[in-house]
């Protein structure tokens, strides 16, 4: 009888611990930019405890760049980051399992001063555009597709383009270093708040060139791996974060909680960043993946190889398509 209540005690404890070790919420780990915009939300997904409320708990580490986000990624020291489809487009093209979950369709545009003479994408020749991101920055290939189209005009050819990091942009174009500006959209929102003239969106410019400005460029990234064994906390990290949209989309106070992180000093700044970010929350989290293909193709032929990969075509499996 002693040895039975053993056996039974132990069972019992065995039970309850894997009971216990079940009950706990699991963890997903996010390595974004530490200054980066999306904080804005995962802040309010935090301060909401909309993780807890769909199944998870999210802990966010800030890394100082976008390729250190990355490589914690790929080395599985984080669960998610944030990057835009493309990325995982070629990711997917080269082998690698990532799945896009849709997070912003906010875009930039190309600015110039409030006393520019320049008016449209024709005017620039000759003249030095400051851009952020780089030679295959998606903003810069849409315009230089937009002036080919519209006019034959080879905006690489026919300009002098000073690339550095947005800061420096958003300070060169205010100081008149450079003649116009692209820069990205919360840069964009910022510069227009201190009296700079949009020339045109990105946004307007895909519309031109006949592809959809709905499709969310940037989006949370995940192993598919994740949506396989565990879908129930990929969906809940997709809906934690429209949530966390729909509380920033009504709510004004929500936004007086997060300025001291959004650096904006100025009203008029303040809500230049409010207006971008709501304007950037996706109509649809359904992405139309003929349209991702269309871009796909345009950022192809002007990005090439450098940007893209080896996806020249859109692979399957990109996107993370909401429950219906």
């Amino acid at each position: 009888m002693k040895q039975l209540r053993l056996i039974i005690t132990a069972f019992i404890a065995t039970m309850l611990s894997a009971s216990l070790g079940f009950a706990e919420t699991p963890v997903l780990r996010a390595a974004v930019l530490k200054v980066g915009t999306v904080n804005w939300e995962l802040d309010t997904i935090k301060h909401n405890a909309l993780d807890q409320k769909n199944g998870f708990d999210l802990q966010v580490t800030g890394m100082a760049g976008n390729p250190a986000t990355r490589i914690a990624f790929q080395g599985g020291e984080a669960d998610v980051i944030v990057a835009d489809w493309i990325w995982v487009a070629r990711q997917r093209a080269e082998g690698k399992d990532f799945v896009f979950i849709p997070y912003s369709k906010a875009v930039g545009g190309l600015l110039v001063k409030k006393d520019s003479p320049i008016q449209s994408l024709s005017d620039l020749k000759g003249k030095k555009i400051g851009i952020a991101g780089g030679p295959v920055d998606k903003s810069w290939l849409l315009l230089r597709a937009l002036a080919e189209q519209k006019g034959g005009f080879d905006l690489a050819g026919e300009t002098e383009q000073v690339f550095g990091a947005p800061p420096l942009v958003f300070k060169s174009a205010l100081s008149g270093e450079v003649d116009a500006a692209i820069n990205f959209w919360h840069f964009n929102a910022k510069m227009q708040a201190a009296g700079m003239r949009q020339v045109v969106s990105v946004a307007d410019a895909a519309n031109e060139l006949g592809l959809s400005s709905e499709t969310p460029l940037l989006g949370y990234v995940v192993r598919g791996e994740l949506v396989r064994e565990h879908p129930e906390l990929v969906n809940g990290l997709a809906m934690a974060s429209r949530q966390a949209k729909e509380i920033l989309a009504t709510d004004d106070t929500a936004w007086d909680r997060l300025r001291p992180m959004m650096r904006a000093e100025k009203d008029s700044a303040f809500n230049a960043l409010k207006d971008g970010f709501r304007a950037g929350i996706p109509t649809s989290y359904a992405v139309n993946e003929k349209d991702a293909a269309t871009l796909l193709q345009v950022m192809a032929k002007f990005g090439g190889e450098k940007l893209v990969g080896k996806a020249v075509t859109l692979p399957q499996g990109v996107f993370l398509q909401p429950e219906s």
